[in-house]
């Protein structure tokens, strides 16, 4: 039997809502120090460029493998649980990356990494859900744009401690003593009980419209639209963050330092659309900003590939930023509140997704560069965005109307 919303005061929400963040912050930290020093890593096991990458493969192969058992563990032990432990677990394996004698143990510890942040992605998004159902008003798109700034912060002190020269093992060994404190002390802060006990009761068998086997299988073409929504979001990410540099510098010409600066673009017009998009979100509901969103991404990596010049492309990109920013939040909780599925289903089918998504994305738009050229295969961002614009119609309005 389905229990009533459960009641929190206004400040056991708050404390709640700082301690999602501080997951978000968490987990985007971890793997972010351990990026500037790849290099180091790579010395250090003497290993060539495709064995670094071959072992890189491990983390989405972690992420598919584990990423749809994160449904279950979060019906088992509650959302609040699996992404605070989860990320202690994160941080160890990211740690243990520092300690590896040979390839094979770094191909275990990073497909660790790999499946211990795909659970705790789901997880923490659930319970940023949860949050967010109790505000009644959107807050799930400032988590990710907290996300972002621990990239940001957790890169900018993997290059630090590289700088001057701080050993790997400890580098990382007080990241994850620091930062797993800080997921242990949130856990604290979350909400207790069951993921379900803030829901509407669900309608009885007496009362409900439609059967339960009726309800599920009326919610796979909604998935499945929302599934090929996050693809597209997935797409506009990854070409920005694989392939930016790259067409500014054989395609443009431009010089090392500006060739960084399409993913700059980017990325910084994906945090700041995502941490004032609630408020946006709250105004124009998720559909419409979603849509809108689409015509921004096909509008501005169209006006960059039609008319090819830096200006217009770190333009193109920025707005693809803004455009994508609300888009994976929006799926989230479309897939979160679709009834006829087990709690946590439908957000766990969306994240293995969107991962197939970054997955595929690069060696695709690869293939097509070599077939036509760069510019010829990321028109596949315009069409990405074109798809973003069709399919918002799959996601509800206002978070109050949910």
């Amino acid at each position: 039997m389905s229990q009533a919303p459960a009641e929190f005061s206004p400040a056991r929400l708050r404390r709640a809502r700082v301690a999602v963040g501080a997951c978000f912050f968490v987990n985007a930290v971890f793997y972010a120090n351990l990026v500037p020093r790849l290099p180091e890593v790579k010395a250090e096991l003497g290993l060539s460029n495709s064995s670094l990458g071959a072992a890189l493969a491990m983390l989405p192969l972690g992420a598919l493998l584990a990423g749809l058992s994160s449904a279950v563990l979060m019906r088992r032990f509650g959302s609040a649980r699996v992404a605070s432990y989860g990320l202690i677990v994160l941080g160890l394996a990211v740690w243990a990356v520092s300690v590896v004698p040979n390839w094979p143990v770094l191909a275990a510890a990073l497909l660790v990494a790999g499946a211990m942040d795909a659970i705790v992605d789901v997880a923490q998004n659930a319970h940023g859900l949860r949050v967010q159902r109790l505000y009644r008003r959107s807050i799930l798109n400032a988590f990710h744009g907290i996300w972002s700034i621990g990239a940001v912060a957790g890169g900018l002190a993997g290059s630090v401690a590289a700088g001057f020269g701080v050993p790997l093992v400890v580098h990382l060994g007080v990241a994850a003593v620091v930062f797993g404190g800080a997921a242990l002390v949130s856990y604290r802060a979350l909400l207790p009980g069951s993921d379900a006990a803030d829901r509407e009761p669900e309608p009885t068998p007496e009362t409900a419209p439609t059967p339960g086997r009726s309800a599920r299988r009326a919610a796979v073409p909604v998935l499945a639209a929302l599934g090929l929504l996050a693809v597209c979001g997935a797409v506009v990410e990854d070409a920005g963050a694989s392939w930016s540099a790259l067409y500014l510098r054989t395609e443009l010409a431009a010089g090392a330092a500006t060739a960084g600066l399409g993913f700059v673009a980017l990325q910084a017009a994906m945090t700041i659309g995502r941490l004032t998009g609630d408020r946006v979100v709250d105004r124009f509901g998720q559909r419409r900003v979603v849509e809108v969103g689409g015509v921004l991404i096909a509008a501005g990596m169209g006006l960059a590939l039609a008319v090819p010049s830096v200006a217009t492309t770190l333009a193109g990109f920025a707005l693809a930023g803004l455009g994508v920013a609300t888009l994976v939040p929006a799926v989230y909780h479309a897939a979160d509140e679709l009834p006829g599925l087990a709690h946590g289903s439908g957000l766990t089918v969306i994240n293995w997704l969107l991962r197939v998504g970054f997955l595929l994305s690069p060696p695709v738009i690869g293939v097509l560069a070599d077939a036509t050229s760069l510019r010829v295969a990321l028109l596949l961002v315009v069409l990405a965005g074109l798809g973003a614009l069709l399919l918002g119609r799959s996601l509800r309005g206002r978070i109050a109307e949910t």
